[in-house]
């Protein structure tokens, strides 16, 4: 059965108990209400059973996942045949759709708060509170920002300032002024500075903050204060998250308490402490994609490179455009699609060789079901450090060492015995250039 269209992709949110829907985003023609009650129906009948149904393959190629959150909210991710780009195995496909529906339920949390969605009160007013969250859980699953990639890796996307110590201190003292410890620059939607408390915050909850802000300043406004939970450190308390645009395009926020006020903040507090700096923003700006200072020179036989802290969770990625390659050299594949193959080349990685403790987050019922990945693992006596894929399009390098995990790709015509050296001069003129 071809419930959707080749690449289309629909999220299904219902009460877990009742199979009420609550609502539904994604693919622009809806499933049919016979078919969400059936998708229901199969789980609670594999549920009563002993069974936890989690995922599903279609005769037409689509895939359907499941999941059930404070044994209250059940999401469903149906795709269509094909996957979400068009190529990638049933596993890549899997892990896609199942770190989506992660983050589409802590983007709830965020926005709504846990008690309100585990204790349903009044069915018809949650549907309503929900639209709240329609804008970041869209963002989510139309995943359109290039370079945006922490919504997989669950690491904070990342952009290395040219003046990183300028930028430091003036987020501290800003956050610090604002009564927080908790503060945030934000440039092309990557964290560009922030304050040791910050990154002391779940890896979710950093993602979910930066998909936030990217959200709010898509709307267009100068500032705002926004009440937000955090669905591990705070899920019943709300803060708030003031939030700034210094310039187009760079923004600063905090999570505070009651005070200050948004009108002493923005009147107060943002003029002093950032408008000294604007040439460095505008420095940073200039940056752009690339997410590397000037200082960081990569080799031309990089086209595209994933670089994550695994200790901090931060990470940086970039694509190098065909103009920095000779004429008359192989066909390379274009922009987004070196995009499309960095993510398919990352699940590869992590479903397959390197550590998942970061990487997976699922529930105990459904861990237990799971195994393919650690199967597969535990079949080699040690743990694997570096792999490497040739396909028709590219190759692909990757190279975990105990702070790092990077992962690359290059043309077709660098030697498959050279992708070592490519890999290893990468990862040291990254981290020799920059606190990464």
């Amino acid at each position: 059965m071809m419930m959707l269209q080749d690449g289309s992709l629909q999220l299904l949110c219902l009460t877990a108990n009742s199979g009420v829907p609550l609502f539904t985003r994604g693919a622009s023609k809806q499933l049919p209400f016979s078919v969400i009650g059936s998708l229901n129906g199969v789980h609670m009948f594999g549920g009563g059973q002993g069974v936890v149904l989690s995922c599903c393959e279609t005769e037409g190629g689509g895939k359907v996942v499941w999941r059930v959150f404070q044994d209250s909210v059940m999401l469903i991710a149906v795709s269509g045949g094909g996957g979400h780009s068009g190529t990638g195995s049933s596993k890549e496909e899997e892990v896609r759709l199942q770190r989506l529906l992660e983050n589409v339920w802590n983007c709830m949390v965020l926005v709504l708060g846990q008690d309100e969605l585990a204790n349903m009160r009044n069915v018809e007013r949650l549907k309503r509170d929900l639209r709240s969250c329609f804008s970041l859980i869209d963002q989510l699953l139309e995943d359109r920002q290039e370079g945006i990639l922490g919504n997989l890796t669950h690491c904070a996307d990342s952009l290395l300032p040219p003046n990183p110590a300028l930028l430091q201190e003036a987020v501290e003292g800003f956050a610090q002024a604002a009564d927080s410890e908790f503060g945030c620059c934000i440039i092309h939607g990557r964290i560009a500075a922030a304050t040791e408390k910050w990154w002391r915050l779940a890896p979710q909850e950093v993602v979910l903050l930066s998909a936030l802000m990217r959200s709010l300043s898509a709307c267009g406004s100068a500032s705002c204060d926004y009440p937000v939970f955090l669905p591990q450190g705070s899920p019943t308390v709300a803060h708030r998250l003031l939030r700034f645009q210094l310039l187009p395009g760079a923004d600063v926020c905090v999570l505070c308490g009651p005070t200050p006020s948004l009108h002493r903040a923005e009147s107060g507090l943002v003029g002093r402490f950032w408008s000294p700096l604007l040439e460095t923003l505008r420095d940073c700006l200039a940056v752009g994609e690339r997410c590397l200072p000037g200082s960081v020179s990569l080799r031309p036989d990089v086209l595209a490179l994933l670089l994550i802290n695994r200790e901090t969770r931060r990470s940086v990625s970039c694509v190098r455009t065909s103009t920095n390659h000779p004429l008359g050299g192989p066909h390379l594949p274009s922009k987004a699609r070196c995009w499309e193959l960095l993510k398919l080349f990352y699940i590869f990685s992590i479903t397959r060789y390197f550590s998942q403790e970061e990487a997976w987050c699922v529930s105990p019922e459904e861990r237990a079901q799971r195994g393919n990945a650690e199967d597969f693992v535990l079949g080699f006596s040690h743990q694997p450090l570096q792999c490497y894929l040739v396909t028709e399009e590219c190759k692909s390098y990757g190279l975990q060492t105990p702070q790092h995990q990077l992962f690359l790709l290059t043309p077709l015509s660098v030697p498959t015995f050279a992708l070592r050296t490519v890999a290893t001069q990468t990862l040291s003129d990254i981290t020799a250039a920059t606190a990464l």
